[in-house]
């Protein structure tokens, strides 16, 4: 069973620091692009970032400069590292993946989101 499993949420004060992991398991042979998406109370989700097999990084305007994308392929992990939090960044993060299953099927797969609350 293919699972994206996140970890690293929690409460943060204005202008702290948390780092988010993703690690997909279950019969992944690779992956292609991953990313972080996130979601406030009553707002779509949105892109926060992506990283493509290679590393090449694309950021959402907002977090440009604050939060740093990685991805440590021998572990099909992915990291966000963030910076200068501020309280619009509060919401659910969610980690995505393309992956590539053994049998050569794509998938694109969801992590079940993390919480995180920027808040004095």
């Amino acid at each position: 069973q293919v699972q994206l499993v996140e970890s690293g949420g929690g409460l943060v004060q204005p202008g702290g620091s948390l780092r988010l992991s993703c690690a997909a398991s279950g019969g992944v042979f690779s992956i292609n692009i991953m990313g972080w998406y996130r979601q406030a109370p009553g707002k779509q989700r949105e892109l926060v970032a992506t990283i493509s097999t290679r590393g090449r990084a694309n950021y959402a305007d907002s977090v440009k400069d604050r939060f740093t994308i990685s991805r440590d392929n021998a572990k099909n992990t992915v990291y966000l590292q963030m910076t200068s939090l501020k309280p619009e960044d509060t919401a659910v993060y969610y980690c995505n993946a393309d992956l590539l299953m053994y049998g050569g099927a794509w998938l694109q797969a969801w992590g079940q989101g993390t919480q995180v609350t920027v808040s004095s």
